[in-house]
C-alpha cells in the first residue's frame, strides 16, 4: 500500500515560527490560497483519506478537493505541551544546555508537558495497522496531517533516530509517499511529489 502524507497549509503561527502542537490554529489567507491550488497526483485522487481533527488540516483537505476524508484523532500534531505558542530559538536561549541535551535525544526529545516523537510513532503504528485491516485493502491512502507526524513517519520509514540531519530534505508543500507492507513495515517510496497543477 502507498500512503501519501500531505501537510496542512500555512497558518499565522507558521509564519511566526511558533510551535502549534494541539493548539487549533486555522489556515492563514496565504494557507487557504496554497491549499486551494493543490492538485493531487492522479494516483491519489479518490482514494481513502484520513485527516487530523485540527482545523488547519481539515480545511486543507477540503480546499484541496479531498472528499469524504475521515477524521482520525491519532493524526493530530505532536503535543508540544507547555511550549505551544513558543519559538524554538527563544526556548534554546531560555533553557540553554538543558534544551540542547533534550534535542540531542532525537526520538525521545520531549517538550515540557508534551509528547516525544517516539510516542507519535506509536500512534502512527495504530493508524498503519488499521489501514492494513481495511477490506478490501486499498492500494493507496491519503493522510492529511502535520509536520511533526510526517517527520515521525519518515523516521520510521528511513530508520532514522531523529538525531543529526534528516535523511532527505522535505518540501512541506509537496506530497510524501511511503510504502506500507502487510506486516507493518514502512519504507520510503517517493518524497517531494509536486502538487502543482
Amino acid at each position: 500500500m502507498r500512503i501519501g502524507f500531505l501537510r496542512h497549509g500555512p497558518t499565522a503561527w507558521n509564519a511566526e515560527k511558533r510551535l502549534q502542537g494541539h493548539t487549533d490554529i486555522p489556515l492563514s489567507e496565504a494557507g487557504r490560497v496554497m491549499a486551494a491550488g493543490y492538485s493531487l497526483p492522479e494516483a491519489f485522487r479518490g482514494v481513502p483519506a484520513f485527516v487530523s481533527p485540527l482545523e488547519r488540516a481539515r480545511e486543507t483537505a477540503e480546499l484541496a478537493g479531498i472528499e469524504n476524508a475521515t477524521v482520525d484523532p491519532l493524526l493530530i500534531e505532536m503535543n508540544w505541551g507547555d511550549w505551544e505558542g513558543e519559538r524554538l530559538p527563544d526556548l534554546r536561549k531560555r533553557y540553554g544546555k538543558e534544551m540542547e541535551t533534550n534535542e540531542a535525544r532525537g526520538l525521545d526529545f520531549r517538550p515540557a508537558g508534551g509528547e516525544s516523537p517516539r510516542e507519535v510513532q506509536a500512534r502512527l503504528q495504530t493508524v498503519f495497522a488499521r489501514l492494513n485491516d481495511l477490506r478490501p485493502r486499498p492500494e493507496r491512502c491519503l493522510l492529511v496531517t502535520h509536520k511533526g507526524v510526517i517527520r515521525a513517519a519518515l523516521a520510521l520509514a528511513f530508520c532514522w533516530d531523529m538525531t543529526g540531519k534528516p535523511p532527505v530534505r522535505l518540501d512541506w508543500s509537496a506530497l510524501h509517499v511511503v510504502r506500507l507492507d502487510a506486516d507493518g513495515t514502512l519504507e520510503p517510496d517517493a518524497m517531494n511529489v509536486s502538487l502543482l497543477p
